[in-house]
């Protein structure tokens, strides 16, 4: 009998391969029955993820470049998600089971892919609601890394118990495996911020207040900052965008990264002494070891009793930035009274357990297949 095909599909940016490469690992090597391949739309995406296999000390995975060529970016970057799902969706509908990490591959279904379950390992645990979403309802199942995001997947209606598995956080697998990437170094020792703006445009405290916040910071000579926006932030940007970070380069207390390594693997959450933000979910991996957080409210949101702003329970919420300074002294002066809720929500947003995340993740993917008439 001929092996079963699983396709980890990649057809976004470089950050959503942390939270299921490893579950592909696990699959590869546990799961002889299955032949396990890695389909991703750029060769820089590829390239990326070879290098993560052998620095994990390789598995059974074949990578595979996705056409057409004529539609990647020149300057490189994912290509238009949709449009390279419909020129693949033929290739795909072959495989018995596409997982991914981002929820515009439902569009699979409507172009006609039957066959193969689709499987969404989400790419992040946060609150924000846009997440929650219709698109969830296509998939044959839904990872959920606790609780919290299943029971409100479940409860909004968007997944129904069935489809829904609990499996912990696969990206912190893959973390805790791969060597630690040296921290940025400060001429001065100090506490480090991670300023880590999102890039929802409505949400976000970056369109209002970031050039305020890093002038404030630059001004400044109490704290090191590490500026690590939303990689989607910049991803687009013109060269005179990024040139305008340029003031910053020889800083001896700022360090910028829009969107590099990393910014996606957990270096500077794990560096930092303070995360402040808005509605990234990076703020749950900052906490995984409890330390304080101070969130900004640019958008005037009235988020007391929103599920979409929990997180901002765990630490001050500021309505301006007018002496933010001062806002981080007081946030690391104040954070033992936030210290019993962040783990609460720690506790409740990764189902954490002696089996590694990836392979109960895995797991339900294979149990799914078998069960499958």
């Amino acid at each position: 009998m001929a092996k079963k095909r699983v396709c980890f599909l990649y057809i976004a940016q470089h950050h959503q391969v942390w939270h299921s490469l490893s579950v592909a690992v696990a699959m590869a090597r546990g799961w002889p029955d299955l032949k396990v391949e890695i389909s991703a739309t750029t060769q820089e995406l590829l390239d990326y993820v070879s290098g993560l296999l052998a620095e994990l000390g390789g598995a059974p995975i074949t990578l595979v470049l996705l056409p057409p060529s004529w539609m990647r970016r020149p300057g490189g970057g994912a290509p238009p998600k949709a449009p390279m799902l419909i020129a693949n969706a033929m290739r795909l509908a072959r495989y018995d089971a596409v997982i991914t990490p981002e929820r515009t591959t439902a569009l699979l279904r409507k172009l006609g892919v039957r066959h193969p379950i689709l499987v969404y390992t989400q790419h992040g645990a946060g609150d924000r609601e846009g997440p929650f979403e219709p698109r969830l309802r296509v998939f044959d199942l839904v990872m959920a890394a606790g609780p919290k995001q299943r029971d409100r997947m479940v409860g909004e209606g968007w997944v129904k118990p069935r489809n829904c598995a609990m499996v912990g956080y696969p990206k912190f697998d893959l973390v805790d495996a791969l060597p630690q990437r040296a921290a940025p170094r400060f001429e001065k020792p100090g506490p480090v911020v991670l300023y880590n703006p999102h890039f929802h445009p409505e949400l976000s405290s970056w369109p209002k207040w970031g050039w305020r916040v890093l002038e404030a910071f630059a001004a400044s000579d109490r704290h090191n900052l590490i500026f690590s926006p939303h990689i989607r932030l910049f991803e687009t940007a013109s060269s005179d965008d990024r040139a305008a970070f340029e003031r910053f380069a020889e800083h001896p207390r700022i360090h910028v990264d829009l969107g590099g390594p990393a910014a996606a693997d957990m270096t500077y959450t794990r560096a930092a002494d303070l995360y402040l933000g808005d509605v990234s979910s990076q703020v749950y991996e900052f906490l995984r070891a409890p330390k304080p957080c101070l969130f900004l409210n640019a958008s005037g949101a009235d988020w007391r009793g929103d599920p979409s702003f929990h997180h901002w329970l765990f630490g001050p919420v500021l309505d301006r930035v007018d002496d933010l300074s001062a806002a981080v002294d007081r946030a690391f002066a104040t954070h033992a009274d936030f210290r019993p809720i962040q783990a609460e929500g720690i506790a409740e947003t990764f189902d954490i357990t002696d089996e590694p995340s990836s392979l109960r993740a895995a797991r339900a993917i294979a149990q799914r297949l078998e069960a499958r008439p």
